[in-house]
């Protein structure tokens, strides 16, 4: 996919990584809606004007709109796309046909119906990383320590040429990989490190320092770093294949790695130990999309995987407008044993609405260069 301009195939990578997230998140509600007996009006791929779309045979318009920045389910007493109840139009149903609207269904099946969506997401995540577990496999290798860089944090910790790192902060570790994982994301923070010293085993304690380093495509990225290295020939590379068990016990655990690595990083922003520079928005996700696509179809999927995972995640969030607010509100509603206020609810839609345009305004500013990098203007 080299071949292809960058303003062609960072777009089409974008579209590619960002429809599938989207589909099965809808999917998720649609599917537990459907067996929750909800009748759904819209399926919408996108917001704003129709591209093109069907009825399906319950009725459903399957519709992909202009707009590729998200999608939404919407059911037969919905205002709006966002889910928003409408008593009004509850009340303009006739019996038989409130049997379908989701007001009418208990506090636990609505809660299931929003909580599908995000969960929806990270079982596709868990599929993609099984699979590539499972038919794929990892290369991995000690890790072990080979070179130490002078004035690094890990020379003053001590470490010594050969030592092999067993675990960090009690979590085991079994490759050299692993390590540089729980290394990069926690700089400035002290860490436990349990050697094996010719058999001995000793505990090191180490706080990575900042860096700020250039991947292969350029980007910036401040990570932590302790200092070592592993010069491993052909012969210490182990290829890995994982069975079907064991594929998906890693697959979870990937996908806590993201989610723990995500709240960790906004934790910094918010606790001002790190800078929000790194957030980035749709053009951001198309940029990096054109960059993992030029590695290939394989690599764009597992990208494809590590979003899902974002996108249920954010989505948890207790903002309003998000599925996090709707369950957020059921919560509320379970413990003062009835719903809030039609008004009270619609308050937090738009303070919801305003937080996440505000987000999406921050970001896009932040990225606002990236367009220009495809034309090679910037």
């Amino acid at each position: 996919m080299e071949f292809l301009p960058a303003y062609i195939l960072k777009p089409l990578a974008f579209l590619f990584v960002l429809t599938v997230v989207i589909f099965i998140h809808e999917l998720g509600h649609f599917l537990v809606a459907r067996w929750c007996g909800v009748k759904v009006k819209t399926f919408s791929i996108g917001f704003g004007k129709e591209i093109f779309g069907f009825y399906d045979k319950h009725g459903t318009r399957w519709r992909v709109a202009w707009l590729p920045l998200g999608g939404y389910v919407k059911f037969l007493d919905d205002e709006n796309g966002a889910s928003v109840p409408s008593r009004d139009a509850l009340e303009n149903l006739s019996p038989s046909e409130r049997e379908g609207a989701f007001q009418t269904k208990s506090l636990g099946a609505r809660a299931a119906i929003v909580a599908a969506g995000p969960i929806a997401n990270f079982i596709l995540a868990i599929f993609v990383f099984a699979a590539t577990f499972m038919f794929i496999g990892i290369n991995v290798t000690a890790p072990r320590v080979d070179e130490i860089i002078p004035d690094g944090a890990a020379a003053k910790a001590g470490f010594q040429t050969g030592d092999v790192i067993t675990s960090i902060d009690g979590q085991p570790i079994e490759s050299f990989s692993d390590m540089q994982r729980i290394v990069t994301g926690s700089a400035d923070r002290e860490l436990a490190f349990e050697i094996n010293r010719g058999g001995a085993l000793l505990t090191l304690k180490a706080v990575p320092d900042r860096r700020e380093l250039t991947d292969r495509f350029g980007n910036k990225l401040r990570v932590g770093v302790i200092g070592i290295k592993r010069n491993a020939n052909q012969q210490d590379w182990q290829y890995k294949q994982f069975g079907p068990g064991e594929a998906v016990v890693a697959a979870v655990k990937e996908c806590y790695f993201i989610v723990s690595r995500t709240l960790g990083y906004l934790y910094d922003v918010v606790t001002q130990r790190e800078s929000g520079d790194q957030l980035g928005g749709p053009l951001r996700i198309a940029d990096i999309s054109g960059q993992v696509a030029t590695l290939g179809f394989l690599a764009l999927v597992n990208l494809t995987a590590v979003l899902s995972v974002s996108i249920g995640l954010i989505n948890l969030f207790p903002i309003p407008l998000l599925d996090g607010g709707h369950l957020m509100f059921y919560a509320i509603e379970a413990v003062r044993g009835r719903p809030l206020s039609e008004r009270a609810q619609e308050v937090g839609f738009r303070i919801g609405f305003a937080i996440v345009l505000l987000l999406l305004v921050y970001t896009t500013y932040q990225d606002r260069f990236i367009p220009l990098r495809w034309l090679g203007i910037g």
